[in-house]
């Protein structure tokens, strides 16, 4: 999936990376900055972030390094990541989605069926080492059992 605000050929210049950055932050629950200084493109993505009411975190630094992430932090415009594991595990965890395709896999339909139905899939399972194919018949290696 490509998603863009230019046309398929276009050449990047340095005003399109803020554009990009602009659908990028629209797109994600909240934004991380790890290294900005003032006048970045990171700013730029903090300022977009802040319209929209998303969190912003940071990675903090020291005082005379990466001012703009001081600046967040100083203003109260973003709060500290100072554990990754602990703030991994803050995070809403992700709701799990029944896939049609895993679902009609644990069936272990005939390998040329399958292909039928969702052969690009079935591929990239074999190549993933998510399935085996024995005796015609394909075999889902389920990772959560």
């Amino acid at each position: 999936l490509v998603i863009s605000r230019f046309k398929k050929g276009f050449r990047p210049t340095p005003w399109s990376f803020v554009v990009r950055n602009e659908m990028v932050v629209a797109l994600g629950e909240c934004l991380i900055v790890a290294e900005a200084n003032l006048n970045s493109g990171s700013m730029r993505s903090v300022e977009f972030s802040l319209k929209q009411k998303k969190q912003i975190y940071v990675l903090p630094h020291r005082a005379n390094e990466s001012d703009g992430v001081n600046y967040l932090l100083k203003n109260s415009l973003a709060k500290p990541i100072y554990d990754i594991d602990q703030f991994c595990n803050s995070l809403k965890p992700i709701k799990k989605v029944d896939d049609p395709f895993v679902k009609y896999l644990k069936s272990s339909p005939l390998y040329e069926d399958a292909i039928k139905r969702f052969s690009n899939r079935v591929f990239e399972a074999e190549l993933r080492g998510e399935i085996e194919v024995i005796n015609g018949k394909v075999i889902y290696k389920d990772k959560g059992a």
